[in-house]
């Protein structure tokens, strides 16, 4: 297999990248040389996808079995379209990363790979879309969706959309898994988003990477939601976090209404906390029927923790800031429920 990874430098583009070595795959990346070193052994091609010149001196480079677009979230449906439409007689495939953003339910419906997408021309700009008041839709999910729409006018049948809710994992740059492990490191109370057994499906990267790559070699076509089969409940989640960094921390379990009275921002200052009822309700049948598998989630847990104590530094991302609410205003919460 020939491959090309758009990105290919940091967390899934990475892994990716370094999965497709380890198959003995030839492994092309393109990226702008920015953010990340390029992995030991690809063939790194630096320049800009919003660039036709770029572009064209890329597709010289083909051709490819498959293209794994993994570097989508930050490009409106017209550069994803520009890069498709520039790649098409350079490539077979084109494995495309997206969200389950993308779907009109999300975050109020529970979903399946056949639940209805937001409708999103393949060549807007990034002023397209909106965010609803109570949470969804978003901009952001019918910017990746009109992305979708925008390989499928280049690709077709060749095209095969990934999406999935939250990628936990060693490498991770928005800080969601690492917040709450170094939270739960530092021990004492911590403010806990009840209930308890609420269960939530982050997916390890690792386990993306080789359905990617899987998907990369087939000749399947459409969408799967890549989320976790089984999840975790949160009380487990946290209570993994507690027992691989040895904190002696005892969580507060606290009933959402409480927490939105106190202004704590859903999704950040508790990352992977959010009250609408279809966030963690998202169906992965069809990828598990084409060969997601997904470790234990307490698996992910460990091995992020091995990556941080071992110095692991993600790249520097504006979103990492975002994640984690103030010890203070924690202790404050906290201290209104004595």
């Amino acid at each position: 297999m020939r491959i090309l990874v758009i990105g290919g430098t940091w967390f899934l583009g990475k892994c990716i990248a370094e999965g497709a070595l380890a198959r003995g795959w030839s492994v092309t990346t393109f990226n702008r040389g920015r953010s990340g070193r390029d992995v030991e052994g690809v063939e790194p091609i630096h320049g800009d996808r919003k660039d036709r010149d770029d572009l064209h001196r890329l597709a010289q480079r083909g051709p490819w079995d498959a293209v794994i677009d993994t570097s989508s979230s930050d490009f409106p449906p017209r550069d994803v379209l520009l890069a498709a439409t520039s790649l098409r007689a350079a490539a077979q495939r084109w494995v495309h990363i997206s969200t389950v953003s993308v779907y009109q339910g999300w975050p109020h419906q529970a979903l399946t790979d056949v639940s209805p997408l937001l409708e999103c021309p393949p060549d807007a700009d990034d002023s397209y879309g909106y965010t609803g008041e109570d949470g969804g839709p978003t901009v952001y999910g019918f910017q990746k969706a009109g992305g979708e729409r925008a390989v499928t006018e280049a690709f077709g049948d060749a095209a095969v959309f990934l999406r999935p809710g939250v990628i936990l994992g060693p490498g991770e740059y928005v800080g969601r898994l690492p917040w709450w492990l170094t939270r739960a490191k530092r021990g004492g109370r911590i403010l806990a988003p009840g209930p308890s057994s609420q269960r939530i499906q982050p997916v390890d990267v690792r386990d993306v990477t080789e359905f990617a790559l899987d998907q990369a070699a087939s000749e399947t076509s459409g969408g799967y939601n890549v989320t976790h089969p089984e999840g975790i409940t949160f009380a487990a989640f946290l209570g993994e976090c507690l027992a691989v960094t040895g904190g002696a921390g005892k969580p507060e379990w606290v009933e959402p209404s409480i927490l939105t009275d106190h202004g704590v921002a859903q999704w950040t200052e508790l990352p992977l906390w959010r009250t609408h009822a279809g966030v963690w309700s998202v169906d992965s049948g069809r990828a598990v029927a084409a060969g997601l598998q997904c470790r234990p989630i307490a698996d992910t847990i460990r091995d992020t923790w091995a990556w941080l104590a071992a110095d692991g530094r993600p790249v520097d991302h504006p979103r990492c800031a975002e994640h984690g609410i103030a010890s203070e205003k924690e202790a404050k919460i906290l201290a209104s429920l004595a």
